[in-house]
């Protein structure tokens, strides 16, 4: 969007994850359904990260009232005509607005992260969390910026990379720069002997892991290492496998997937099928097969 003040703009039904991006100007985001938690407020180069609103407004100022709500990808215009031609104006694809000097330029990209694992990545963030504009990020913005405004072959793959590249970047900046509280999983990945435990697991869940191996992977005594990693993930380390794989688990068996409940429990190293379904009802609530059903009814309705 490249729009001059005053300007307001309602998301009615946000996706779980949305990256807002001040490239010029100055924003604000406020969290419709979520008013206790304060604004936040975006100069040129800010990146803003929501994760934990489906309805919020953002702004040039707080005092501007919606000019338009965005409901299931289209955009119900309020307020003075002249005000809508402006908001519906096409600029270049994917851009819209004025496009006259002054305007705040502001760049949105969304996510709806599928399956338990997004889920449980999207559980870590924190709250509404700004990044200030650094050389890094401003660098992919501008080549974003300039990307957005074509329309070449492959431009949807190209622009969705990009967004990818900014948002590990984002929330990277933000866990180590920007004074955020950083969430268990960067902290235990941060950690040396932790994080070679982790990426151990990560990268062959199946195998039988015992805390001895793992230790020694991460150099340390069993001990040292069993106390480490529940000080760091926030659950002892079979805790943790157990929980990984039947998060994986759950996405090979989300939205009605011919996967069986046996080939799963193969899948995540557990060769008795009955005691598989007994860990993953015992971790999820429900057991595997209706886990399957509920998803697949969910995904259609």
């Amino acid at each position: 969007m490249i729009q001059r003040p005053p300007w307001s703009l309602t998301f009615a039904d946000a996706p779980p994850l949305t990256v807002f991006a001040a490239l010029g100007g100055h924003a604000v985001v406020r969290l419709e359904d979520l008013p206790e938690i304060p604004p936040t407020e975006l100069a040129a180069g800010d990146i803003a990260v929501v994760t934990v609103s489906r309805r919020h407004t953002i702004s040039d100022d707080l005092t501007t009232a919606p000019q338009a709500v965005i409901r299931a990808g289209h955009k119900q215009l309020l307020g003075p005509a002249d005000r809508q031609a402006n908001l519906s104006n096409a600029l270049a694809p994917r851009t819209y607005g004025d496009g006259l000097p002054g305007a705040t330029t502001l760049i949105r990209g969304t996510y709806a992260p599928q399956g338990d694992a997004g889920r449980r990545l999207l559980s870590t963030l924190p709250p509404p969390a700004k990044v200030a504009a650094n050389p890094r990020i401003d660098a992919a913005l501008e080549l974003l910026t300039s990307e957005a405004a074509r329309d070449e072959p492959g431009q949807d793959a190209v622009l969705h990379r990009m967004l990818d590249l900014i948002l590990v970047l984002t929330l990277r900046e933000g866990c180590t720069k920007s004074g955020l509280e950083r969430p268990t999983w960067y902290r235990a990945l941060s950690d040396t002997a932790i994080g070679t435990a982790l990426e151990r697991v990560h990268s062959d869940p199946a195998h039988r892991w015992t805390v001895a191996e793992l230790a020694t992977a991460a150099g340390m005594s069993r001990a040292a290492f069993a106390a480490r990693f529940t000080e760091l993930v926030g659950q002892p380390p079979l805790a943790y496998l157990t929980d990984w794989r039947m998060t994986l688990a759950a996405d090979m068996l989300r939205d009605g997937s011919e996967m069986t409940v046996a080939a799963a429990a193969r899948a995540g190293g557990d060769q008795d099928a009955f005691a598989f379904s007994v860990a993953f009802k015992r971790v999820k609530g429900v057991s595997p097969s209706r886990w399957s059903r509920e998803t697949a009814a969910s995904a259609t309705s």
